[in-house]
């Protein structure tokens, strides 16, 4: 028993589960009355096991055999050295640091807020899957961004989402006699103690900090007391313990950093630390920078200039006083890094700018925006070429196809396809037959109305409102909305016109249904009202009680909406919009992106649809052109959006053969499948950072 225990425990520690398929359907047939009780955490059921039960796994030779498979093919995969990384000419000797603010790593961790942290879990995934030699950094949050629910009102409520990492698959960072490593971290006001969590994504070990520490004073314990918490101080704060922090835990467990990637600016200071290591060596501030600068990449992540941190003088000089004094500068030598000509305020993503070497923004059209916003700092350069290049992001197939789907590209691709994303493979999705394809899909889309009718069922008697769900039909033509509630993302375009919308909506003969969800930041009135808003028009007789607002957006629900929905809808204000991998997820899924022309869809349909087999695999709202009058941008996208809707996507939808298949729809499905996934996996993403950065040498060997 104690074999077959350790054996669980090793396979519930590392979250490689999360994307390995047979290991999640163990852990889900072990525990399947307590599976979503648990919140989906191996670690959890395996902790909560009785001797007893236990006993009776042990009894059942088939299950045991499974799990010591399971387990010895875990052991085989960490010690492979046959990994894409060894195969392109990459050192194992080396280490790529990567610094980011959040992580989206499994349902159970409150790590993440949205895509940006969501990109990170699948940046690791990838990371892990090719072996590439990585390590990463981010903060142990004591609440993480927060629980959503709806009211009766349809007013967002939040209550916190709370992480004891006690609980989870994480285990202390202590050193050779057991003892917790802290580092030290001086602010203004004093020295915060850190610790850490040691988090095992397949290869990748995650390391997250943590100033809940009893030698600190309540203000500075608080520090990672909260995910985007606080005021300016406490930010500020926070970015200091990941940045300055980061690069010391690294140092004192024996790891330094041939490349530190800082994903956004939160990670900025982390650049300082690099540059104080280099002065305590004895170099020359010259010397420090340009080493610094042959050491960092830095990724840009949004186009909206209120999404950059930035601090006031006295914030930052208080904080980082006894910075400047290890530096060996005066403030105003850092203040002119992280300004432009020197005036107010201090800005995270210019000082990541000035101190990294590469810099990148996530899509072609971002990088281009990105160039033209901080062109500025290059004023001897024309605007094209300012330093900033792209790398386009990518989603983790494995973790984001759903399992009907997945099961029909094993059959046809072969298993394995997740980890050999070479383009050439995924030709044979075009003999792949249609009634598998079309009959897959639509369990997908019942094992997500299921779900849908279950949150709205639990949400119905918690507000004592009636069960809102009378409209909703399995077999309808699902629409889905989800992302964060930024003004920008414009979620309430659908609703421009009630009319025009009820009567797509309406038909009886071709029912559409809408399916919506996302959180709006607690201090974003905007963001809260859009919601509450879309909640509203379940309620709107014209509409027909076909669309609902489903609470709770996380990875779960995300995960069974990209696989479930027909169609991914998506209308920003361009180029507001840095990337958008949510349509990524759905188009890996078969499912058609209905988008406006900005982030990744404006690359995809720019360099793809001309090769696509006709009619292609999505649709474009309106153009890249751009109205001066944001009322006028607004009236011509959701006529467009109405016009497609009306004239495109539901006739094709609903244009069924003798057998009930939508042959045109399902061709295009395919090609969304075969073109996308490859292109736009978090394989290809990692490996063009790997290969563009230096890590490794260009290669043309599969991904």
């Amino acid at each position: 028993m104690t074999t077959l225990r350790n054996e669980l425990r090793s396979l519930a520690t590392n979250l490689r589960w999360t994307w390995h398929r047979p290991t999640r359907e163990l852990f889900a047939e072990l525990a399947a009355d307590a599976w979503d009780a648990t919140d989906r955490d191996p670690w959890r059921i395996v902790a909560e096991l009785s001797d007893e039960q236990l006993a009776g796994l042990a009894a059942n030779e088939p299950l045991r055999d499974r799990v010591a498979q399971l387990a010895a093919d875990l052991a085989e995969h960490l010690a492979s050295a046959d990994t894409w990384f060894v195969r392109a000419g990459g050192d194992r000797q080396r280490t790529v640091a990567y610094l980011s603010a959040e992580f989206g790593l499994a349902d159970r961790f409150k790590t993440y807020s949205g895509g940006l942290g969501v990109l990170a879990g699948d940046h690791l995934r990838s990371a892990s899957d090719l072996g590439l030699p990585l390590v990463a950094v981010g903060l142990g949050y004591r609440d993480g961004y927060f629980r959503q629910t709806i009211d009766e009102h349809g007013q967002q409520q939040a209550s916190p989402a709370t992480n004891d990492f006690a609980e989870l698959a994480a285990e202390p960072v202590v050193d050779a006699d057991g003892e917790r490593v802290h580092v030290e971290v001086e602010g203004g006001d004093g020295v915060v103690a850190v610790q850490a969590w040691r988090v095992q994504v397949g290869r990748v070990p995650v390391y997250l900090l943590d100033t809940d520490v009893a030698t600190n004073p309540p203000h500075l314990r608080a520090i990672t007391g909260q995910l985007y918490g606080g005021d300016a101080d406490t930010r500020l704060r926070q970015e200091l313990v990941l940045g300055v922090g980061g690069i010391r835990l690294l140092t004192a467990i024996g790891l330094r950093p041939d490349v530190v990637h800082l994903n956004e600016g939160h990670a900025a200071f982390a650049g300082l630390e690099r540059l104080g290591e280099h002065r305590r060596a004895g170099r020359s501030l010259a010397d420090a920078v340009a080493a610094v600068r042959d050491e960092l990449v830095f990724t840009t992540h949004t186009p909206v200039p209120a999404g950059h941190d930035t601090f006031h003088w006295d914030l930052v000089s208080h904080h980082l006083r006894p910075l400047t004094r290890e530096l060996d500068v005066a403030f105003e030598g850092l203040w002119e890094l992280a300004t432009h000509e020197g005036h107010a305020p201090w800005n995270q993503t210019i000082l990541a700018l000035r101190l990294a070497g590469r810099s990148n923004g996530v899509a072609r059209l971002h990088g281009h925006v990105s160039r033209q916003m901080w062109s500025h700092l290059w004023p001897d350069r024309p605007v094209e070429q300012a330093p900033i290049d792209h790398v386009t992001n990518g989603v983790h197939p494995a973790s984001w196809v759903g399992p009907h789907v997945a099961e029909v590209l094993d059959e046809g691709l072969g298993s394995g396809w997740e980890d050999d994303l070479d383009p050439a493979r995924f030709e044979a999705i075009r003999d792949l037959d249609p009634a598998r394809v079309w009959a897959a899909h639509q369990r997908a889309r019942a094992r997500l109305l299921a779900t849908v009718l279950r949150r709205a069922a639990a949400r119905a008697e918690r507000t004592g409102t009636p069960l809102a769900d009378a409209g909703l039909d399995p077999d309808a033509l699902t629409i889905g909305f989800a992302r964060r509630f930024a003004t920008y993302k414009r979620g309430t375009l659908l609703a421009s016109d009630l009319d025009r919308l009820g009567a797509i909506l309406g038909d009886e003969d071709r029912p559409v249904q809408l399916l919506i969800a996302g959180k709006a930041h607690p201090a974003d009135h905007d963001g809260q009202r859009l919601i509450a808003e879309l909640v509203g028009l379940a309620r709107d007789p014209r509409l027909a009680g076909r669309i609902m607002f489903l609470e709770g957006y996380d990875l779960r629900l995300a995960a069974e909406l990209v696989a479930g929905c027909d169609v991914w809808l998506n209308t920003p204000l361009r180029p507001n919009e840095a990337s958008g991998t949510s349509g990524m997820k759905a188009a890996m899924n078969g499912g058609l992106n209905l988008s406006v022309l900005d982030g990744w869809w404006d690359e995809a349909v720019t360099d793809l649809a001309d090769q696509a087999t006709p009619p292609g695999f999505g649709w474009v709202i309106g153009d890249a052109h751009l109205l001066d009058d944001r009322h006028a941008q607004d009236s011509r996208d959701a006529d467009a959006l109405y016009r497609l809707l009306a004239d495109e996507v539901v006739p094709a939808f609903y244009d069924r053969d003798a057998d009930g298949i939508p042959r045109t729809w399902v061709r295009m499905m395919l090609e969304s499948m075969r073109w996308l996934t490859p292109r736009f996996s978090s394989h290809r993403m990692v490996a063009d950072y790997a290969e563009r950065y230096g890590v490794v040498s260009p290669v043309d060997a599969p991904r």
